[in-house]
């Protein structure tokens, strides 16, 4: 008992005396040191947020187990000069972490001095996206970055459907990276800026300057303005804006946070809130909870709400704790702050006051810089935790709109779901959705009071016209021509293009320009072309909608349907003499055949016992088997069916026949009066197959197409400029110079072959594509007049359009085609051969029969003496036997001697069965 005594003694010892050792190693105080502008507003905030966190820290014994935190404050004045020489007098203090700066300026020299010396710089207000970890590792960012700023203002614009906007901005590092971000999310978008343009970054406020750069914008098309500056300058764009009234009805004026905090700080004049009316502001979102309500209170209490918080404010309170925690760490494993001096200097200090000298490196930087990248908990601004980037997780701001004296909150923005009108710690406990649908925000109250979302852009003030450019078409000017005398356009596109116009809910001034030289059909590739270059504002006329041109330019709705067909000559089929035999093949009529036999036979099978009419004699019941038969083809059949199975064989064969019959005469009826056409060219493919010369259209993509797409050589392909010339050359044909077929848009062909009927389209169409209006990438006028030219297609108007320059009388068709549907006279020479041989048969066996007749016959007159009169004689007696009446006599008894024959048969056939019968 008295050894286990002893050794709990030894054990208490030792872990006190560890303990002792650990606590020793601990510095009484921590030095580290703020440099911020004292004399801003956001600096005046976070003065006092820093003093309380540091006495906040300093009570808290479960923090640093009485180690005390000591905060030296620098003023940096918006200098960068400044703030890097208050840098590096701290660096003879051998302060270990810096809070600060606030001006992303002030922190890019401030980050390379921290690079040196191995201090962690953490800034609770520098949102430079370009402060990068990788130039400058010892930097923190304890806010959020501008990076997820501009991706939320990007997200805005695109949610209300503007494509181009103007940014305003501060020409300095914050101002400058902040809007390269922007453009990078806005791309992302197939959105842009459309003018930008900075504000001198000097300690004066121009007034002039910014009335010249604001009157330049004025000029400008959009009404969406970003404004990305800071209090001083971001008041006078106001202010000047206001005189030169933009911030009326029309314009859209998005500001980033610099107003929102200095709202929260401070409350201003209504002069000064009447300018901001209608403005949408972004704030960095800070979660409610316990703690942050508590500061706020705390806060109140000690400014007696003469200042407002604002969440700069917050994380410059949260950024000590941040310190604190991660010396903690640092202090637990064993860190030790120590310094050696910095020797790359090479020399010694000869500037004075700034002792060079005495900057030193600190020892353990990169271990506190570790820990602080490590932690993890929760502030009052939110979750204190870094991505594996070194931002803060979570990003997201609220999105205010500036109504009468205050904020009106319109919805939130995360960098996890998009726009939403629900709070993003909500949203962050379901799986993410960004789907468009999804995409919310309230309504919001624009400048003008109005709720009307702004169109976001106008035509310039500047007085200029649109140039839009029309192809001078040398065929088909039924889709646009030039009115002579004049510099006006006629035609399907022209006026189907100022239909769309009336409907637009303001004025569009525009000019025509001709494009083409008048002597042949246009390249309209080129023609497209010239928009990208600044020549054309746009252009219109029946310019196909195909891939190569949608990389270049937008275009509207297609007004037009088209794509590319095969137009080739056709030749018409004759039925011939024996068209009645083509309803069926071959196979089928032997098929036929056999069957009629095969139910000639059932039926004498079935009937043959208990009917007298099939039975007799077997040349006579072959006789009656083939007759009936095949007199069940007419329904002519007189033998009568007794018994129940031969009367049900026989009425599932008539209604075959009635079937066959019915086949028959429809399809001969369609063979002989349906004209047949034949092409040797069945489509693209056996174009493509071929050698052959194929003609297209001058200025056409379908050039392009076959060449490109298709794979045809260009030396087959023939350009042809006219309807007339598209004839000649289907005429000729490819043997006489001229072509096999022709490739062109459906409309063209269409027109085409309204006056050439010896033509035909052959295959199907092999391209999809429409036409349509084209305009600079981007433009919200090729959306707005897409939408014009949908409201025409629903209300008929486009189709009238369509009918007034499209519709053509039928071509007329020689006598020829006319006739088509007549029957000839050589669609049944056929029909009549066979009829004639049959005559012919007949009556050579009813000759043969007198003949023989008269041959067996004596003469009637004793016999002539000359030869002469003996073939008189003889052809006399012919002459009478076929005007002669045959001897009813002899052929009624043979009838009748038949009869009884027939008769005697049956009875004893009758006496037979019923013996039979009995037996």
């Amino acid at each position: 008992m008295n050894l286990f005594r002893v050794v709990c003694w030894v054990v208490w010892c030792l872990g006190f005396v560890g303990a002792a050792n650990v606590t020793s190693s601990r510095p009484a105080i921590v030095n580290i040191g703020a440099i911020f502008n004292l004399d801003s507003i956001l600096g005046k905030v976070a003065k006092i947020t820093l003093e309380e966190a540091v006495k906040d820290v300093n009570a808290d014994t479960s923090i640093l187990h009485g180690t005390k935190i000591v905060l030296t404050m620098q003023n940096s004045n918006y200098s960068g000069f400044l703030g890097m020489v208050q840098a590096l007098r701290f660096m003879e203090t051998d302060v270990v972490a810096i809070i600060g700066p606030q001006s992303s300026v002030v922190a890019h020299i401030i980050s390379h001095v921290a690079n040196e010396l191995r201090v962690p710089l953490l800034s609770f207000a520098a949102t430079d996206p370009t402060l990068t970890s990788l130039q400058f590792p010892f930097f923190v960012r304890t806010t959020q970055s501008d990076l997820y700023q501009m991706k939320a203002v990007a997200e805005i614009i695109d949610y209300y459907g503007w494509k181009e906007v103007i940014a305003i901005y501060v020409d300095d590092d914050y101002g400058r990276n902040g809007v390269a971000a922007l453009d990078d999310e806005l791309a992302a978008r197939r959105c842009r800026i459309s003018f930008k343009e900075g504000i001198n970054s000097g300690t004066e406020v121009n007034r002039g300057e910014i009335t010249s750069l604001l009157v330049k914008v004025a000029l400008m098309q959009s009404r969406v303005i970003v404004l990305h500056a800071q209090t001083d300058y971001g008041f006078m764009v106001f202010n000047v804006a206001r005189y030169l009234g933009m911030t009326n009805n029309g314009y859209v004026w998005i500001v980033t946070d610099w107003l929102s905090s200095l709202l929260d700080s401070a409350s201003l004049p209504s002069e000064k809130m009447d300018v901001l009316q209608g403005v949408l502001v972004l704030r960095q979102h800070t979660p409610d909870s316990d703690r942050k309500r508590a500061f706020v209170s705390r806060w109140n209490k000690l400014t007696g709400g003469s200042l407002g918080l604002h969440s700069y404010g917050l994380y410059a309170y949260d950024s000590v704790w941040l310190v604190a925690r991660a010396m903690d760490a640092f202090f637990s494993q064993g860190g030790v702050v120590s310094c050696t001096n910095y020797t790359r200097l090479g020399g010694g200090d000869k500037g004075g006051d700034l002792n060079l000298d005495a900057m030193s490196i600190f020892d353990n930087g990169t271990l506190l810089l570790k820990n602080i990248m490590q932690s993890d908990f929760v502030g009052v601004s939110g979750r204190m935790k870094f991505e594996p980037d070194r931002s803060l997780v979570h990003p997201a701001y609220d999105i205010l709109n500036v109504v009468g004296t205050g904020l009106r909150r319109v919805g939130y923005w995360s960098n996890y779901s998009g726009l939403s009108i629900v709070s993003p710690e909500i949203l962050y406990a379901k799986p993410p959705n960004r789907s468009s649908a999804n995409q919310k925000l309230y309504s919001v109250i624009w400048p003008g009071e109005t709720l009307s979302k702004p169109r976001g852009w106008v035509f310039p003030n500047n007085g200029r016209q649109l140039r839009i450019g029309v192809p001078i078409r040398v065929s088909y000017r039924e889709f646009v021509s030039p009115v002579k005398g004049t510099d006006m356009f006629k035609g399907f596109c022209v006026d189907v293009f100022t239909a769309a116009l009336n409907l637009l809910p303001y004025a569009v001034p525009y000019q025509f320009v001709p494009f083409g030289d008048g002597h042949k059909n246009p390249s309209y590739t080129e023609l497209v072309r010239l928009i990208t270059t600044g020549y054309f504002d746009g252009a219109i006329g029946d310019i196909a909608i195909v891939t190569n041109r949608t990389r270049v330019v937008d275009f509207t709705q297609p007004y037009a349907a088209s794509g590319l067909v095969v137009v080739a000559p056709f030749t018409k089929i004759n039925s011939g003499g024996w068209a009645f035999l083509q309803p069926f093949t071959p196979l089928m009529w032997i098929v036929t055949a056999c069957f009629f036999l095969f139910i000639g036979i059932v039926i004498w099978i079935l009937e043959h016992r208990i009917n007298d009419e099939f039975r007799g004699p077997p040349r006579q019941q072959i006789i009656t088997l083939l007759w009936f038969s095949l007199s069940t083809l007419f329904f002519s059949h007189r033998e009568n069916t007794m018994s129940g199975l031969g009367r049900f064989v026989m009425l599932l064969w008539l209604f075959v026949v009635l079937i066959l019959t019915s086949s028959y005469t429809a399809s001969l009826t369609s063979i002989l009066t349906v004209q047949q056409l034949s092409s040797p060219i069945s489509g693209i493919e056996s174009l493509k197959a071929g050698d052959e010369p194929i003609g297209y259209q001058v200025g056409s993509f379908a050039e392009h197409y076959l060449t490109q797409d298709i794979g045809i050589s260009k030396s087959r392909l023939i350009a042809l400029g006219t309807p007339e010339e598209y004839a000649k050359a289907l005429k000729l044909g490819p043997k006489r110079g001229g072509v096999a077929a022709i490739v062109d848009e459906r409309p063209y062909v269409e027109i085409f072959l309204s006056s050439q009927c010896t033509f035909r389209i052959v295959g199907q169409e092999f391209t999809r594509s429409g036409w349509g209006f084209a305009f600079p990438r981007d433009s919200p006028l090729a959306e707005d007049m897409s939408t014009a030219i949908l409201q025409l297609s629903e209300t008929g108007d486009l189709q009238r359009i369509h009918d007034k320059w499209m519709t053509r009388s039928s071509c007329s068709l020689d006598n020829a085609e006319i006739d088509s549907d007549r029957l000839q006279l050589k669609s049944f020479w056929g029909l009549f051969l066979i009829c004639g041989i049959a005559c012919f048969v007949a009556l050579l066996l009813h000759f043969l029969q007198i003949i023989f007749q008269l041959w067996k016959s004596p003469p009637s007159e004793p016999a002539a003496s000359s030869t002469a009169c003996s073939i008189s004689g003889r052809f006399q007696r012919f002459l009478s036997l076929i005007d002669e009446k045959e001897d009813a006599s002899r052929s009624n008894g043979r009838k009748r001697e038949r009869s009884l024959e027939e008769q005697l048969g049956r009875q004893s056939k009758r006496v037979q069965l019923q013996t039979e019968t009995t037996t």
